[in-house]
């Protein structure tokens, strides 16, 4: 049995007293819940001070994003050994925003994983299609090609610390939702295809969170899915009311 992971993206909100007072009140919120995972991905100012905060909860840190080195001259990043210092046990990486807006590629996004998980985080690996992609008919083309050349050179031991997340772009901060239908549609394909790459154990014991538009209105449904085994959350995670609801779903 897949435990599943609700873990939220505050993406570019929320400043560090902020930060913290949300993280107080959540962890007041779900004390005790032990059969969901839960973590929180903050801006990087912000993640010492809410590690401090959640210290002995059962809620996680995760970044944003890292880079592929742990230090060296380039300005401006993050590297994943950093983040551990920082109080992090999760990183997020090639998220769809960093794709479109950042220019990271499926060979970069491979990079930063290798690197995350030699520095002992576990990575949440996003992967997801564009709308003109989905109407085309290159649903599963174009996830395979980001899982493959995302996951290329990781062996099955290295796959324990790995989550999947398939976000269609289409969905994100849109309002709108793939239908539990469809999202567990291209879930089981990426478990095929996890099957293919590792092997059908590992497969199986991989979990694939879902991404896009997840709401307390609508993540029963998406849980309920054979395949579907968290939620990978923006904006309902910015308010602990909602992001509560998740993780009760």
């Amino acid at each position: 049995m897949r435990k599943k992971f609700i873990a939220g993206n505050w993406k570019l909100y929320k400043n560090v007293s902020e930060a913290v007072a949300f993280a107080k009140d959540l962890k007041a919120r779900v004390a005790g819940i032990d059969k969901v995972q839960i973590a929180l991905a903050p801006p990087f100012t912000a993640i010492h001070a809410i590690a401090a905060e959640l210290k002995g909860s059962n809620i996680e840190i995760a970044g944003q994003d890292c880079f592929w080195e742990n230090e060296g001259a380039f300005t401006g990043e993050v590297g994943p050994a950093m983040l551990r210092e920082a109080g992090a046990t999760q990183v997020i990486i090639g998220h769809s925003e960093r794709r479109q807006y950042f220019g990271e590629t499926d060979a970069t996004v491979n990079k930063k994983l290798k690197a995350a998980l030699a520095a002992g985080l576990g990575a949440i690996l996003c992967v997801g299609e564009s709308l003109a992609e989905r109407e085309a008919g290159k649903t599963f083309e174009v996830v395979s090609v980001q899982t493959r050349g995302g996951l290329d050179g990781l062996n099955e031991q290295q796959m324990q610390s790995v989550v999947l997340a398939y976000e269609p772009v289409w969905a994100i901060g849109t309002g709108r939702t793939a239908s539990p239908q469809q999202a567990q549609e291209v879930h089981a394909a990426l478990r095929k295809l996890l099957a293919e790459l590792f092997g059908a154990q590992t497969a199986d014991s991989i979990r694939i969170q879902y991404g896009g538009s997840v709401k307390p209105e609508n993540v029963a449904e998406l849980m309920a899915q054979a395949d579907i085994d968290g939620a990978l959350v923006g904006g309902a995670s910015l308010k602990a009311d909602s992001f509560e609801k998740l993780v009760k779903f």
